[in-house]
């Protein structure tokens, strides 16, 4: 069976977003090789188990007028949880900024936040 191994996200430089996906959100730095003429391979993940974070740095207009908009303006990403109320609380003081209320849903606990670049995600803590 095939597995969703790691999405792209285009940023704006490498440093910037691994400071952002490691310091404020919590991920793992997986992976930061020089691949020559400024190019790195940079890969984060929010923990074991799932799809990965290839941190690419916008080249072209095209590539920056995307970042932060990979599905149009909808939430682009799901982040889960086991423990919803220690991350939220970590990630405020991270200064992630949260869309509205924590709501209770059919499937689990969840708000929808804005990354630095503008990435919506449901943060779920799924029933």
């Amino acid at each position: 069976m095939a597995t969703l191994g790691m999405i792209t996200l285009v940023v704006d430089d490498y440093d910037t977003a691994i400071q952002h996906y490691v310091n404020d959100l919590g991920f793992t730095l997986v992976e930061d090789t020089p691949l020559g003429e400024g190019k790195r391979w940079v890969v984060v993940e929010p923990g074991p188990g799932g799809a990965r974070l290839l941190l690419a740095p916008a080249t072209t207009a095209a590539q920056r007028a995307a970042i932060g908009s990979p599905a149009g303006g909808r939430v682009a990403f799901f982040l889960y949880t086991d423990d919803f109320d220690a991350d939220y609380e970590r990630f405020r003081a991270g200064g992630v900024t949260f869309e509205g209320p924590v709501r209770d849903e059919v499937y689990g606990k969840v708000v929808v936040f804005a990354d630095a670049y503008g990435n919506r995600w449901d943060f779920i803590q799924r029933r």
